[in-house]
């Protein structure tokens, strides 16, 4: 390893993964909670199924962020952004950058390699459990 001495900084990092996968998620989800009718003909999916989907996203979205049960989470995530990818591929036939170059699947296998290393590092070690026990 170059830099031995930033390793004492993995937590933060792991807590600043976190929060980015937290905000993508939350966003997303509360997107399809608040107008499920628009985003489900934006996603072509029925409105029933896109509010689950933004119902998982918002708890997988909190559950990751705030690490409750982050592991789970991150797992619910990854399924999500795996149907999206089956769905890019098989369905709209996008390319790995997508027509425009924006709207391809890179995008969400960047989010399925973060949810990767939040689910087999545990997410570090700053969370809100460990705070909230150390308060009994």
């Amino acid at each position: 390893m170059m830099f031995p001495q930033l390793s004492q900084f993995t937590d933060v990092a792991l807590l600043l993964l976190r929060v980015m996968i937290g905000i993508v998620f939350i966003t997303s989800g509360w997107n399809h909670v608040k107008d499920p009718e628009a985003r489900s003909k934006d996603i072509e999916i029925n409105k029933g199924f896109t509010i689950f989907l933004g119902a998982a996203e918002l708890a997988g979205g909190l559950g990751v962020m705030f690490g409750v049960l982050t592991q789970l989470a991150a797992i619910g995530l990854i399924l999500i952004m795996l149907g999206a990818i089956s769905k890019k591929i098989f369905i709209w036939r996008s390319g790995f950058w997508g027509r425009s170059g924006t709207n391809g699947w890179s995008y969400d296998t960047m989010l399925v390699v973060m949810n990767l290393i939040i689910l087999t590092t545990g997410g570090g070690n700053l969370f809100l459990m460990k705070w909230l026990g150390s308060l009994q």
